[in-house]
């Protein structure tokens, strides 16, 4: 008989788990007065929506395109609201994913707890930034290719659309697209499905190129790409073996040390920075700088992701760059907007005339100061999740290789494209948890042919009062 799916009574456990979730969240909206609003993030993402052209430097717009469906409505407070839905829906995702695969209810609300808990997820999911939307894309296309144990061409092109939209929000994942790909072919799929999956994934990333092209004049997806290879390279840089040439030896460090790659972004004294106007203008010449001191010095290149990867993992958090205070508790106090700033003045007549500064709320604030989730639970259990499921992606290949390599990549990725960040570190801790959990969980043995539909688990048949099994 086919397998079916669990019954309501099955996911009491779960649904308990998401109520507490959704709770937290009901109070973090009552513990702020507002959305979070960051310098200058939050802003270029309004601007973009309102003037709905791509953004000359580190943005995208697919994030802007959410906020753009919201702008009817004109409150940020509501863009954190829908997002806050958003954090909840990507913990269902990975449970029903987990279910689908045979894993007990306590296994996969369990795997899905860290999305649901974590501070740091409910904190960015209360803040007008891309990192939430990025977070719900990759797990509903990593559902959506898991779902059937072979890949349909329909699924295949949802998941592809899913994956664009992705990097659409955030360059950094666009190639997820080439790893969901490969992954295909491994597993000896159709080659339609790969083919479809790319094709579903390459046109939307290509148009958005195209567009890019008509306001900025470069076909690309952004226009920081070189800048932020450049500053990567400033922490080993060594002109002396890279031996640049003319146009480029301006770009050589220059003295400047600073205590994590990506402050020399935007530090006036930096080499870069130097140069006659904006810095984004010399994109180009950045990147042909970074490639040559990455291919002259490659292991240092690989020293320096090696050791700010490694941050992820600290049993207590290190701040890096050093002026900021990482943590995963609830604040309590004010965050004013900057000051003399056109920009902030345009977007609150342009997109919400109640933008403010946020601050906490009292008594909710201190309810949720008071809620304890400890740092190793978000640092170095994460190490333990990848080593469990890079075991996994040895062993179970079929099961556990892509969503681990979906966090590996969206881990690695942006530490070498720029530098380490916390925040960067979120959106692999949930595709971790589901290779973790596809790999320590023994499959159901199956028949050849496998099951109709594609499940991994049987739906037993039920013992006669004679014991004898029914049919």
């Amino acid at each position: 008989m086919a397998p079916t799916l669990a019954g309501p009574r099955d996911h009491r456990l779960f649904g308990c788990v998401l109520a507490l979730a959704a709770a937290l969240r009901v109070l973090v909206m009552l513990g702020y007065d507002t959305a979070r609003l960051y310098w200058y993030d939050s802003f270029t993402y309004l601007d973009t929506a309102v003037r709905l052209r791509p953004q000359g430097a580190f943005h995208p717009a697919g994030y802007s395109w959410f906020l753009w469906a919201l702008r009817p409505f004109g409150s940020v407070e509501l863009v954190v609201g829908v997002q806050h839905a958003m954090g909840p829906a990507v913990g269902v995702m990975i449970y029903l994913l987990l279910r689908r695969r045979s894993l007990p209810a306590w296994g996969a609300a369990l795997a899905a707890a860290p999305v649901l808990f974590d501070p740091a997820f409910v904190r960015l999911e209360h803040a007008v930034l891309s990192d939430t939307q990025v977070i719900f894309l990759v797990v509903a296309a990593l559902l959506v290719l898991m779902w059937r144990e072979e890949v349909s061409t329909r699924a295949a092109a949802v998941a592809g659309a899913l994956l664009a939209l992705a990097g659409l929000t955030r360059t950094a994942t666009v190639p997820l697209l080439g790893l969901a790909a490969l992954y295909l072919l491994l597993r000896r799929t159709s080659w339609r499905a790969a083919v479809v999956l790319v094709a579903a994934g390459a046109l939307p990333l290509a148009a958005y190129a195209g567009w890019y092209a008509q306001h900025h004049g470069r076909f690309a997806l952004s226009g920081s790409d070189g800048v932020a290879l450049w500053a990567r390279t400033m922490t080993f840089a060594d002109c002396s073996i890279i031996r640049p040439p003319a146009d480029q030896a301006a770009l050589c460090p220059n003295g400047t040390v600073l205590d994590a790659a990506s402050e020399y972004v935007w530090d006036p004294r930096a080499s870069l920075n130097r140069l006659p106007g904006d810095r984004f203008t010399h994109n180009d010449l950045a990147r042909a700088f970074a490639l040559r001191a990455i291919a002259a010095q490659p292991l240092d290149y690989l020293r320096e992701v090696v050791r700010d990867t490694s941050l992820a993992f600290t049993w207590e958090p290190v701040a890096h760059p050093k002026r900021m205070s990482p943590t995963t508790a609830f604040q309590r106090g004010s965050w004013p907007l900057p000051s003399g700033q056109p920009l902030v003045d345009q977007v609150r007549k342009e997109y919400d005339p109640d933008i403010r500064g946020m601050r906490s709320v009292e008594p909710f604030a201190s309810v949720l100061a008071a809620y304890p989730y400890p740092w190793f639970l978000h640092g170095t259990l994460f190490g333990v999740l990848l080593l469990a499921g890079g075991a996994g992606a040895v062993l179970r290949p079929r099961r556990a290789l892509l969503p681990w390599s979906f966090a590996v990549f969206l881990l690695v990725a942006p530490v070498a494209a720029l530098d380490f960040d916390h925040r960067y570190v979120l959106p692999a801790i949930p595709v971790a948890c589901v290779a973790a959990a596809l790999a320590v969980r023994r499959p159901v043995p199956r028949p050849a042919g496998g099951y109709p539909g594609g499940y991994d688990h049987v739906a037993r048949p039920k013992a006669s009062a004679n014991g004898s099994r029914a049919s």
